[in-house]
């Protein structure tokens, strides 16, 4: 059937869907978000949909619940064949926007990029030609922010340094809306993603956990041409918990063993001058040795339930060149 690419939820209605259905295309598919964009859109997409013309690329645009004018827009954009409307009823995020996007895509590879007008379309070729010289699972657009905010700035600083102390990063711009996948790899690991604006940074984590080649290359951010920025504090804190989420999933040992270790070694601190003075063992150091053993088996048992959270994603279905 002609909907059997689409998720589970696209078919039960929770995703409305306006199709020229994606076809069979060997190369690659450009995934577009979009929410309340109606005042880039008209200059964006002519500049989109040329070039995406000129190199046979698909488009699927995907309209998660917009307000304004945005979905009667881009139904006007998408008459043409190789463009695709999917829409949501409802308001499902910025990551659950990607997430069906990427789910209808048929192509080897899909780039991801944002609506409203910042990403250059050539930047596409960029990450396409780089992604396949290396034979890389996935291309990260890194930017570079020399007009951004001191409250941005130290925000992704505060972020990457917490990302990179639980986890070694091959990559600077963990953040980047507009990055290269391999179209099966970024299916199988949709499920471990969220639906919020922290989906670039956990996807990302995700390719980096399973051992995928996960590369950068340099990509030039044009101001933003209207509209407004949803990236907020509360942004920045959920990413956060994701980032401890994905880490606990995938190595808990990096959280709770160092946790564990400092009280133990504290506690043997506290504790030893009491005993060589014949004093007995403290309050304060039983407490300390008790809490880091707790930390200890917490994070064994974390390690169970990792291993069951990692089932869900089935190596053996990935072709041998994916893996």
């Amino acid at each position: 059937m002609a909907f059997d690419h689409l998720s589970e939820d696209d078919r039960l209605g929770k995703t409305t869907t306006r199709m020229n259905i994606p076809v069979d295309h060997p190369d690659l598919t450009i995934v577009i978000p979009v929410f309340n964009e109606a005042d880039v859109l008209p200059g964006f997409l002519p500049e989109l949909g040329a070039f995406a013309d000129n190199h046979g690329y698909q488009l699927i645009f995907v309209d998660d619940a917009s307000t304004d004018q945005s979905a009667s827009i881009l139904e006007a954009f998408c008459a043409h064949a190789s463009r695709t409307l999917l829409r949501h009823k409802v308001n499902r995020g910025y990551g659950g926007a990607l997430k069906t996007g990427i789910r209808a895509c048929r192509s080897a590879y899909v780039v991801t990029m944002d609506a409203d007008g910042q990403h250059r379309p050539e930047d596409v070729n960029v990450l396409f030609s780089f992604g396949l010289s290396r034979k890389a699972d996935m291309v990260v657009g890194r930017r570079h922010h020399p007009r951004s905010g001191l409250y941005r700035a130290i925000g992704r600083r505060l972020i990457r340094f917490l990302a990179g102390r639980l986890i070694k990063l091959p990559i600077e711009d963990l953040n980047s809306g507009m990055k290269l996948y391999r179209t099966r790899l970024a299916q199988r690991y949709l499920v471990l993603c969220p639906d919020s604006m922290a989906f670039s940074d956990i996807i990302t984590l995700v390719f980096i956990h399973r051992n995928n080649l996960v590369l950068e290359e340099d990509i030039q951010v044009r101001a933003r041409a209207g509209g407004k920025s949803t990236i907020s504090t509360m942004t920045a804190i959920e990413t956060v918990f994701e980032i401890l989420n994905i880490v606990a999933m995938f190595n808990p040992g990096r959280i709770f063993l160092p946790i564990g270790t400092v009280f133990i070694g504290f506690g043997l601190a506290w504790g030893l001058p009491f005993i060589l003075r014949d004093e007995g063992v403290s309050v304060g150091t039983m407490l300390l040795l008790v809490f880091g053993l707790i930390f200890l088996l917490v994070a064994v048992v974390a390690e169970q339930v990792a291993q069951l959270r990692r089932g869900q994603i089935r190596d053996e279905d990935l072709d041998p060149d994916e893996s």
